[in-house]
């Protein structure tokens, strides 16, 4: 950690701090009284107020107290060393606390008006919490679960980075943030777009700080946002087909490629998979079978027209257990198992590439559909997305497929072109 953060965060933890009882003679009434105040310093910042008593200047001993043994004397000797006592305690109660400390602070709490500033994990556990509440509604679990998990990475870096257990908004600038990133990529070891992600939530959370006054300065003021653009992988024809035609004997691995390859035809990811019962098919428009679903990720709709391919596995699996018990449209088996078999299906069929479940959705935007000339808005709404530049996406994966393809054609054309020219200059 640099020096002057380390100093810093020492100052939080430990700051220097010191209190006076002092005369204020500026403040002589005609009286030829005095008030008595408090003086609270913290690292050099000062706060003061007053105690509510009077004194001739006279009777100030000069070291915080009142000359003499008369009852008004004693009595407010009493309150000056009870206010003492109260402001160590303020100071006390706010350390053990982990408080951000100053002056002002200690004024306030001292004096019952305190306006108690709030905290960075408060407000994001008042995010998540309204989130829970509306889970289901307006956010899907998916949803909830991400920014519960984004909660417990905030609450880690505050811990690592500046040796609290939380921070006032106020402390909030430009460094958090930055330092938050390079947290996410050294430490986590995130790629740069889920640190992104991550922080994008964070985001989002001192968005509603700001909204609600809690939060004067927005820290994310200079802070660009951006996500690289990654690779979607997909498979090619042919390799589609070797797994839709490879012999499986095994039942578990035989159900989980088909419904991979279901999800190759109609573009729905795992959970809306998981999800579809046989009251999801209809009869469309143009008199053919259709699946009407909303994706569980965006709360989309998606209406799905059922190509031969994906009619025939529901078809096969119309009478299995599992969908008869569960009343489901397919016996779909745990996440995390369908990923594995994935792999050993791969295997089998000689796949070089990281098959996964949403590797399908990318297939059919790609292969099955836009390679074959579906329209990118029929494509866009099949698949459920909120935007058409999110499918785009898979129109560039295809452009650049064209692009190297023909780059590889024109590259064989001028060598062949080369090699004629070559052999005719030899036979001359």
């Amino acid at each position: 950690m640099p020096i002057n953060r380390a100093f810093e965060n020492m100052k939080i933890r430990n700051p220097n701090f010191s209190r006076l009882i002092m005369i204020k003679n500026d403040k002589i009434n005609i009286d030829g009284l005095v008030p008595i105040y408090y003086r609270i310093t913290v690292n050099g910042k000062k706060a003061e107020g007053s105690i509510n008593r009077k004194v001739l200047p006279s009777r100030w001993d000069g070291s915080g107290h009142v000359k003499g043994t008369k009852e008004d004397a004693r009595s407010i000797n009493t309150e000056i060393d009870s206010v003492r006592t109260k402001i160590h305690n303020v100071k006390r109660d706010m350390l053990d606390r982990n408080e951000f400390i100053t002056a002002k602070a200690i004024k306030n709490r001292f004096n019952g008006i305190d306006k108690r500033q709030k905290t960075i994990l408060e407000v994001f556990k008042y995010h998540n919490k309204n989130m829970k509440e509306l889970e289901g509604k307006d956010f899907a679990s998916a949803t909830v679960k991400r920014y519960n998990t984004t909660l417990n990475h905030i609450k880690n870096f505050i811990e690592h980075e500046y040796k609290i257990n939380d921070m006032y908004l106020k402390q909030l600038d430009y460094s958090f943030v930055t330092n938050l990133e390079k947290y996410f990529k050294i430490v986590k070891n995130c790629n740069h777009n889920t640190a992104i992600k991550y922080i994008k939530n964070f985001k989002k959370v001192v968005n509603l700080a700001i909204a609600n006054d809690w939060l004067d300065k927005d820290p994310f003021l200079k802070y660009k946002v951006t996500l690289k653009e990654t690779k979607r992988e997909f498979l090619s024809h042919e390799e589609l087909i070797e797994i839709e035609t490879k012999e499986i004997t095994v039942p578990r691995l035989d159900i989980v490629r088909d419904v991979f390859v279901f999800s190759c035809y109609t573009g729905l990811a795992y959970v809306d998979v998981a999800n579809l019962t046989p009251d999801h098919i209809t009869t469309g428009i143009d008199g053919e079978k259709w699946i009407y679903t909303f994706r569980k990720k965006t709360d989309e709709k998606s209406n799905i027209p059922l190509l031969p391919k994906a009619l025939e596995i529901i078809e096969k699996y119309k009478n299995h257990p599992e969908t008869i018990a569960k009343n489901k449209l397919l016996p779909v088996l745990s996440n995390q198992k369908t990923n594995a078999y994935l792999k050993e299906i791969a295997t089998i069929c000689g796949i070089k590439k990281n098959l996964t479940f949403h590797l399908a959705r990318h297939t059919f935007a790609t292969t099955v559909t836009l390679t074959n000339g579906v329209p990118i808005e029929t494509v866009s709404s099949i698949l459920g997305h909120k935007s058409i530049k999110t499918t785009q996406i898979y129109a560039k994966v295809i452009e650049k497929k064209v692009s190297e393809d023909m780059a590889q054609l024109r590259n064989k054309m001028m060598n062949n072109t080369q090699n004629n020219k070559a052999n005719g200059t030899t036979n001359n």
